[in-house]
């Protein structure tokens, strides 16, 4: 295993291993939440916090869905994953935003209910409320400590797990303005509200799906004429075509090109190759780069696959 690839392996591996001490941290925070409405919904009677006891579950079921995902998204390649297993990953963001959507049903569906129940037999206090708003603030706090790990780390599970957490704190809000309007007799109050939360929610999981769905399905990670342009500034190279990029760049991006170097030693050629691999993991790493060299005799071709450029 190479130097690169040996540091490329420790950073992922440290990384892994934050994203797992928050998700296990979120998911007891998840469950005194819920076992919280529970007790909230049983004292009062709210058909709305029982809903939401439900959309806390799913808060739960994404976390231990982290730690599953995180647990085989190991950054060692192996003979049946010769490239790693880092897109496990983004397929358990994608359960979270399967999560989302499933949240953003149930709301419509407790606001449905609550237009044709109406919010009769609902027995609501300030203690009662007082709790709610504790509720609120350990949502509110796990939102931010995963979102300001997961940006640091670079961690598409964390992220998206904040995001479906935030969509528990507008539910939260929603449940709490909702009981506050049946204390005072407004009963409708809390249906007002419940429709514009749902499209909140509906929302994050289209974000959720837009930061991973590239990824997965290998859209290009770096422009080539980027590649291109650093790769002809490099002293002994007279030009690169061919060039590909996957990935996602601060997680992992993997790069390809033909390389045309003024040399004919080869020794002097894997020096500059080295040289060009170490600016572009700096740019855009962590990297795994792929390099073919061509002697200074070989015709430049397209830069790019679908360019129509030629030097």
């Amino acid at each position: 295993m190479s130097k690169n690839l040996v540091r490329r392996v420790s950073i992922i591996t440290d990384k892994t291993t934050k994203v797992r001490k928050v998700l296990i941290t979120t998911l007891v925070l998840n469950i005194f939440v819920m076992i919280l409405k529970v007790v909230i919904a049983w004292w009062t009677g709210s058909l709305s916090l029982l809903a939401d006891v439900l959309h806390s579950l799913t808060d739960s079921a994404s976390n231990v869905l982290g730690l599953i995902t995180t647990y085989f998204s190991s950054p060692y390649p192996d003979r049946e994953h010769p490239y790693g297993h880092l897109k496990f990953e983004a397929v358990g963001a994608l359960g979270i935003a399967a999560f989302l959507g499933i949240a953003c049903f149930e709301i419509l569906q407790g606001a449905l209910e609550r237009i044709f129940k109406g919010g009769s037999g609902v027995k609501i206090s300030v203690s009662e409320l007082w709790l709610l708003l504790i509720v609120l603030g350990v949502n509110i706090f796990v939102a931010f400590y995963e979102r300001h790990v997961g940006k640091r780390v670079s961690s598409p599970i964390l992220i998206a797990d904040a995001k479906h957490t935030m969509s528990d704190v507008w539910v939260t809000i929603t449940i709490i303005f909702g009981l506050i309007g049946v204390w005072l007799g407004y009963w409708w109050l809390d249906i007002l509200l419940a429709f514009p939360i749902a499209f909140l929610v509906f929302w994050s999981s289209c974000l959720v799906l837009k930061d991973n769905v590239p990824w997965l399905v290998d859209e290009v990670a770096i422009a080539p004429e980027s590649i291109h342009d650093i790769a002809t500034s490099i002293g002994g190279i007279l030009g690169c075509y061919d060039i590909s990029s996957r990935g996602v760049i601060g997680r992992q991006v993997f790069i390809e090109m033909r390389l045309i170097v003024n040399v004919y030693d080869i020794g002097t050629a894997h020096q500059i190759t080295e040289e060009l691999e170490r600016i572009l993991e700096e740019r855009f790493g962590p990297a795994r780069i792929f390099i073919h060299v061509e002697p200074p005799v070989h015709e430049l071709e397209q830069i790019n696959f679908d360019s129509d450029e030629s030097e």
